[in-house]
């Protein structure tokens, strides 16, 4: 009877790649997005995509500290006195931060460089504290695991096209590397000059204003009535 019941349940078990799995990847790339739609790490977002290779390194640790910080929590859940879980989530996000900086130190010290302070202020990071309280401590490891991966690619999408416009726009340049050819430069009998604005915090405002335009304005269950 017991191994009737253990091969019942193995069959109940739902796949780790189900629709309603699935649905935790993609949500945040769209309808769920937690920079266009719910407005979370703004901040992060205007400071470190000057440039494509900085928003890409910030966007990969945004999403491992959540997607792991999601699943330590999930493990730990049913063990966290209800008055101190803030004080425990702040532990376990300032230790992965901590391992994610220096692992940034030691391959990539140059974009650590560029990063600067706002490595470290991944520990208050709005997504992140929101999806331990919202999902992580409600939900088990897996779907928490996932949930983790698809907001830190939510936020990590809106980073890339922002550093990539802006670098573009106002170096001539993606990764570093000259895109727009220096005989189009004006200086050199060309037509064409960088925009240095595009570079400037502001202005990244605005660009996060027009995607959050163009994104809602495409996905009509999203326009507040």
């Amino acid at each position: 009877m017991n191994l009737l019941k253990i091969r019942k349940m193995s069959k109940e078990r739902e796949p780790l790649f189900s629709a309603k799995n699935m649905k935790l990847l993609t949500g945040p790339l769209n309808s769920s997005n937690p920079v266009t739609v719910q407005i979370l790490g703004i901040c992060s977002a205007l400071a470190v995509t000057a440039k494509l290779k900085p928003a890409f390194v910030m966007a990969l640790s945004v999403t491992i500290v959540t997607a792991f910080s999601n699943l330590i929590i999930s493990c730990i859940r049913k063990t966290i006195p209800s008055r101190i879980r803030i004080i425990v989530q702040l532990v376990v996000v300032a230790a992965l931060v901590i391992l994610v900086d220096q692992v940034l130190k030691a391959f990539v010290y140059d974009v650590s460089k560029q990063l600067s302070v706002f490595v470290g202020l991944i520990i208050t990071n709005c997504i992140i504290m929101g999806r331990l309280e919202a999902f992580a401590l409600g939900n088990r490891p897996w779907p928490s695991f996932l949930d983790g991966i698809g907001n830190g690619m939510g936020y990590g999408v809106v980073l890339l096209v922002l550093g990539f416009f802006r670098e573009l726009l106002g170096a001539g340049t993606l990764w570093g590397y000259r895109v727009i050819p220096e005989s189009w430069y004006i200086a050199n009998g060309g037509f064409y000059s960088n925009n240095s604005l595009v570079l400037l915090p502001p202005m990244a405002l605005v660009c996060v204003g027009l995607i959050i335009w163009i994104h809602r304005s495409r996905n009509k269950s999203l326009i507040e009535k």
